[in-house]
């Protein structure tokens, strides 16, 4: 099968946060897995660099999202302008970048489209409408869910729902990242007949329980990643550990440790670190490269993610595909990936006093630790390695190879 990815925004280079990167490396990931089983597969993104040719091999070194080695049958085609992160910038994109892919795909036409993100949506809609080709659509995030969350202007939010919602409509297929967005969806008026919900997909050959373990003390350690601007989400945690006499928090997120000192998100919360009588027993760790992640993972008694908003919940995937119990609100892919009681435990947003007796409790009982250790990996496994979500995906696209997209 001919398959074209479509994600107008991914520059793994141009990411504003964590959380932007990780996106893009799944869209990577997702294409060197369908190629690995044998289909062909091209990803069509804005150049990340004027200099770069228009059609390049993913490669160590050439490809800006960095990491591995080629993969056979997998290409990215890059064109346009250069990259931007910008949602109204690439909206204004949207005609010369649909144009552009309306030209390739008449040339060497593929056998489904899959688009990611609402403006790649409206792109891959508008240049397969007169091809007859079937578009199946990831948004990654809605606009009405992060309205939800106070994280965009309503302004914002209302025009992009609208555009969403008839995205969701006009596409052969969309596939939603958590039961949360599948609700919205049909919420804003998409066939519930044409959602299908599929995680994203962790390696389960990276993150496993066995493998190096990062340095640590005989405190009991609690991890945390995200980034350092989530100050709420942080400060929040900071005032539960205080609740949890003798145990370490390792932060890690925000830039390198070097520039630490000078980002003004890292001493807010080193602030409040110290305030609060607990910056002995916190470490900002700053970013730690994806090689070191599951090191880490492996080193921590618990995971502790305190995000208020997480479509993917990736980090906790990884955390308990490394064997680690964890602590997680009950939101986006977090409230699907944590099995209550019996892979971790979920703690309701904005109560440190609430989610430090859940890590007490889980500190407080070795026994109880292990057995979550034992079931969070044994989960990962069974739903979410990127061998299962690629074939959920491929099935995705056999059901719809002969339904034409709709006018959005």
């Amino acid at each position: 099968m001919k398959i074209a990815l479509v994600a107008q925004h991914a520059t793994p280079a141009l990411c504003a946060t964590a959380h932007q990167a990780a996106g893009d490396l799944r869209i990577r990931e997702l294409g060197q897995s369908l190629a690995a089983k044998g289909h062909h597969v091209t990803l069509y993104a804005h150049r990340p660099d004027p200099g770069l040719s228009r059609d390049a091999a993913l490669s160590s070194g050439t490809e800006p999202s960095g990491g591995s080695e080629p993969t056979a049958g997998f290409r990215t085609e890059y064109i346009g302008q250069a990259a931007t992160r910008d949602d109204a910038e690439l909206l204004a994109r949207v005609p010369e970048f649909a144009a552009q892919l309306r030209e390739r795909w008449e040339r060497d036409r593929p056998d489904v489209v899959h688009a990611f993100r609402w403006t790649s949506g409206l792109a891959a809609l508008a240049a397969a409408r007169d091809l007859g080709l079937p578009v199946v659509q990831s948004f990654g995030s809605l606009g009405i869910a992060e309205r939800r969350h106070h994280l965009i202007p309503d302004s914002a939010a209302a025009r992009r729902v609208r555009l969403e919602s008839a995205i969701g409509r006009g596409v052969s297929a969309a596939i939603a990242a958590n039961s949360q967005e599948q609700a919205d969806l049909a919420r804003m008026g998409v066939s519930r007949r044409s959602i299908t919900v599929i995680p994203c997909g962790i390696d389960t050959g990276e993150f496993t329980p066995e493998g190096p373990t990062a340095r640590r003390g005989d405190r009991p350690r609690l991890v945390s990643v995200t980034d350092l601007d989530s100050y709420d989400e942080l400060a929040n945690l900071l005032r539960a550990l205080s609740r949890v006499p003798g145990a370490e928090l390792v932060v890690a997120g925000g830039p390198p440790h070097a520039e630490l000192a000078e980002d003004p998100a890292h001493r807010k919360l080193a602030s409040l670190a110290t305030a609060l009588g607990v910056a002995d027993r916190v470490m900002f760790a700053g970013k730690v490269d994806r090689g070191a992640l599951p090191a880490l993972l492996r080193s921590a008694d618990v995971l502790v993610s305190t995000a208020e908003y997480d479509p993917a919940g990736t980090v906790v995937l990884e955390a308990m595909a490394c064997g680690t119990p964890v602590v997680a609100t009950p939101v986006g892919g977090q409230l699907d990936a944590v099995v209550d009681g019996t892979t971790g435990v979920l703690a309701e947003p904005g109560r440190p006093g609430s989610l430090a007796q859940r890590i007490r409790r889980l500190l407080g009982h070795p026994m109880l630790l292990e057995a979550f250790s034992v079931a969070a990996a044994d989960r990962v496994r069974s739903r979410y390695s990127r061998d299962r979500i690629a074939d959920e995906i491929l099935a995705v696209y056999d059901g719809i190879r002969d339904i034409a997209p709709l006018a959005a």
